[in-house]
């Protein structure tokens, strides 16, 4: 099948015309233009959202849940697909520290996290030294086993 400039269409309803609104009775949408009588709901700006006429709303008939942990740290999670991954794409070299300066460096690790830990997803291929926050006793293992180095700060 060949395509031609003038065989070239839009896929259908992806381009709908603007509703015209006040612009007289036959159009549907004339005079309040869909937006009822008079009151606050007719005006611009308004949200109602939650509101129920008068009854107790839902969220405030049931209970509250859960809380937000405030002291919580924003905590990556490093583990050995993604040591590999860097290293097979040459963004490290066997050998070498992987702390949170070269996460950052390498461009696996926003600024923002506070903590790296260690998981054991995956072998590691070559030795490192890990300088991470906390580590699995799965992940020291498989650390101590290809002969790298953990360092928890």
């Amino acid at each position: 099948m060949s395509f031609t400039l003038n065989e070239i269409r839009d896929n259908p309803g992806a381009r709908t015309k603007a509703k015209l609104l006040g612009r007289g009775i036959g159009s549907g949408l004339g005079k309040t233009s869909g937006r009822g009588g008079k009151g606050q709901t007719a005006r611009s700006g308004v949200s109602l959202n939650g509101f129920e006429g008068g009854q107790n709303p839902i969220y405030r008939r049931l209970p509250k849940r859960g809380f937000k942990n405030i002291h919580a740290t924003k905590k990556y999670e490093l583990d050995f697909n993604k040591v590999n991954l860097m290293l097979d794409n040459g963004l490290i070299k066997a050998g070498e520290k992987i702390d949170r300066d070269l996460l950052i460096k390498v461009g696996y690790m926003p600024k923002y996290f506070e903590e790296i830990r260690l998981l054991a997803n995956g072998k590691p291929k070559a030795k490192f030294t890990y300088a991470v926050t906390k580590a699995t006793k799965s992940a020291e293992s498989l650390v101590s086993e290809s002969g790298g180095e953990l360092i928890i700060e």
